[in-house]
């Protein structure tokens, strides 16, 4: 099913537009098999999880972090991936500097904005986002590489238009600065009920997983994991 999911999906896509396969809560022999079947990058929401799955995949892919970064995992974080997709305050984004500077690495990262300020979602609010991108461009082990949106998980895909649009415009302001330490290159919108529409307004990564993966299932078998 994986093999046969991941066929169909990187057929569809246009020419530019990256895949990240949205691991969370998979087991590392189904990472595995997306890896096998054509998937370059794996998105992980837990660090623990991203561990567990490269002991089994190893180095073949980029690694980029989706979730929740907590402070006290951004030591093993970036020392585990490629990218850090998620970053939406001074104090992470700093964290991450002082990390990265004790390993002589630069990190890729993303700043994730909350388009919709749904309060249940991290991310910064639209209107701050400027303001922490310019602090960020401050820090030298790290590289803005462009912005990242959730957008609505459920309901109808075009429900998330606005978002994507309003996401897309501030990339855009954003990359007429021409501030240093930050290159806006990437955009990263769109999950799998959205994936479509996101890639309409200027997506370039998408980050799928139930259409990967097929649907999480929590009970006897499988249960969330904690942070």
């Amino acid at each position: 099913m994986i093999k046969q999911n991941v066929s169909q999906i990187l057929n569809e896509l246009p020419n530019g537009i990256q895949l990240v396969a949205a691991a969370k809560t998979r087991q590392p022999e189904e990472v595995l098999r997306a890896v096998e079947s054509g998937v370059k990058i794996i998105g992980e929401n837990y660090v623990q999880e991203a561990e567990r799955a490269q002991e089994v995949v190893g180095n073949k892919v980029k690694w980029h972090f989706i979730g929740y970064l907590q402070k006290n995992k951004v030591k093993k974080a970036v020392t585990i991936f490629d990218m850090i997709e998620t970053v939406d305050s001074p104090e992470i984004a700093r964290e991450i500097d002082k990390r990265c500077a004790q390993i002589g690495k630069i990190m890729p990262v993303l700043i994730e904005i909350n388009s919709g300020q749904e309060k249940q979602k991290s991310g910064i609010s639209p209107e701050n986002t400027e303001p922490l991108i310019t602090e960020i461009s401050a820090f030298p082990n790290i590289r803005v590489m462009g912005l990242m949106t959730m957008g609505p998980r459920f309901g109808n895909p075009e429900d998330s238009r606005p978002y994507f649009v309003k996401t897309k415009k501030i990339f855009d302001q954003v990359k007429k600065l021409n501030l240093p330490n930050v290159e806006m290159r990437y955009l990263s919108m769109g999950m799998t009920n959205s994936y479509k529409i996101a890639i309409e307004e200027g997506a370039n990564i998408v980050r799928i997983g139930s259409k990967i993966f097929g649907e999480r299932v929590y009970g006897a078998t499988t249960r969330a994991p904690t942070p």
